[in-house]
């Protein structure tokens, strides 16, 4: 048996490995993604889809987790604030643009056995892959030093602790990621969908205690001319569009849907491919939901008492109790921000992970990884905490949001073009009209984040 099958228990088709140079790579496949949980999570090959997609649940979660980190936070608390209910049409877009991408990531993982890092690596000499490696590292750098200032953001606003202190006590988080890997992958993904649970309900119950108007947030949905007439308006929109993909979720999902042992012939991996895809779909509705509900929650308070311009996570901890009248909301608000920082933590380990052993096949222990990145996303915020104080945490965070923008072209360019090739994916191709739709959406993004780095470099 090839080195690079993993049987399951009673499973008659292992998934395989395909170790060929053929169908366009420039190289042999390596070692599987994430080798320590590769295929094993067992699937169904018989029964009704619901059956078969339980399996599947999962992936799509991890991924969702990216969609609503502290830059998004910041640019749905603004957009509400200012603008209403007008900008939940642009979040809606933002998301539709997140499920074509992310489809695209479950279909590479799958149909072409690799993921994003392992392609790059095996499509590219070494002067591209390379500097295409320290892109990522630099997407998953900044991702954590975002997901640092939020953390410590929540910890200050739930127990007062100090935000110099708090961004310390984000090292530890190590250990949780260590502890849950001990358990198992499905333990991983359970913790994580858990904690989605507990920020899904914190917001439902703040946006009852808003109650806002429903006839205005349906009508917010609804495309509107006011977006490109206000130049206001529109700088937000970009800001809500070019925030929403990041880089190492499409790492992230291209390696994460290979825990599943869905077996190696093409009938399979075609269903693995469709069920992979609307666990994606479905995870990533809830990541609407969730955004939306903060949207919705600046706009039915803040917008509604007049207060327009409230865009830092600290500002609207503050300003939540006066306006419900409850000092319950805030302390909703800081719990669900703490949820989303440790699920950030686990993503982003395991990003780091894919990206570091597809690139350059190099292995380290996951929590010394951990504890790398982490220290080096640590002291630049510990220096400007202490130095600038909040204001300048704010600014920090904003600044990580530009870098992640800078890097998303070098993961989101690859990932079209490798699933357009019929040479590298042979009979799971993406139909052409879905490359059509991916290149848009790439160049939409891409201008959009352009424009942004332009804005925040000249002042615009």
């Amino acid at each position: 048996m090839d080195a690079r099958t993993t049987p399951l228990p009673n499973d008659p088709a292992p998934v395989h490995r395909d170790e060929s140079k053929s169908r366009g790579w420039r190289s042999a496949g390596g070692e599987p993604s994430l080798a320590g949980v590769f295929g094993s999570i067992r699937t169904k090959s018989s029964g009704s889809l619901l059956r078969k997609l339980v399996a599947f649940l999962g992936p799509g979660y991890l991924v969702a987790v990216g969609y609503m980190d502290p830059g998004n936070w910041a640019t749905s608390l603004a957009g509400g604030s200012k603008f209403g209910y007008a900008l939940l049409t642009v979040a809606l877009l933002s998301n539709l643009m997140a499920i074509v991408l992310q489809s695209l990531c479950a279909r590479l993982g799958v149909g072409a056995g690799r993921d994003l890092a392992q392609a790059c690596r095996d499509a590219y000499p070494r002067w591209v892959s390379w500097p295409l490696w320290l892109s990522a590292e630099i997407a998953i750098t900044a991702t954590d030093l975002a997901e640092v200032i939020g953390t410590a953001i929540g910890l200050n606003l739930l127990f007062g602790i100090p935000l110099e202190l708090g961004v310390i006590i984000t090292a530890l988080d190590v250990f949780l990621v260590l502890a849950l890997q001990a358990f198992g992958f499905r333990w991983i993904e359970a913790f994580v969908v858990a904690l989605l649970g507990v920020i899904a309900a914190c917001f439902a119950i703040q946006i009852a205690m808003a109650d806002p108007d429903w006839g205005a947030v349906i009508r917010g949905f609804a495309p509107t001319t006011r977006i490109l007439t206000e130049p206001g308006m529109l700088y937000l929109a970009l800001g809500i569009i070019g925030a929403t993909v990041m880089p190492h979720n499409l790492y992230l999902h291209s390696g994460l849907v290979q825990t599943r042992g869905y077996g190696s012939s093409v009938a399979e991996k075609r269903e693995a491919i469709k069920l992979a895809t609307i666990d994606s779909t479905l995870a990533l509705c809830f990541a609407l939901t969730i955004n939306a509900s903060i949207l919705i929650l600046a706009a039915a308070t803040f917008h509604h008492a007049g207060q327009t311009d409230v865009a830092e996570l600290d500002q609207a901890h503050a300003f939540l109790a006066p306006l419900l009248g409850s000092t319950l909301a805030p302390t909703l608000f800081g719990v669900a921000l703490l949820c989303c920082g440790l699920n950030s933590t686990i993503t982003a380990t395991l990003a780091g992970q894919i990206v570091m052993e597809g690139f350059i096949r190099f292995k380290i222990a996951p929590w010394m990884r951990r504890m790398v990145t982490r220290m080096i996303a640590i002291v630049p915020a510990v220096v400007v905490t202490i130095w600038y104080g909040e204001k300048g945490t704010g600014q920090l965070l904003i600044l990580s949001q530009v870098v992640l923008s800078l890097q998303l072209p070098f993961a989101v360019v690859p990932l079209v073009m490798f699933t357009a090739s019929r040479a590298k994916m042979g009979e799971f191709v993406a139909p052409r009209w879905l490359t059509a739709i991916a290149l848009l959406i790439a160049a939409i993004i891409i201008v959009l984040n352009a424009k942004l780095v332009l804005d925040f470099v000249f002042g615009g």
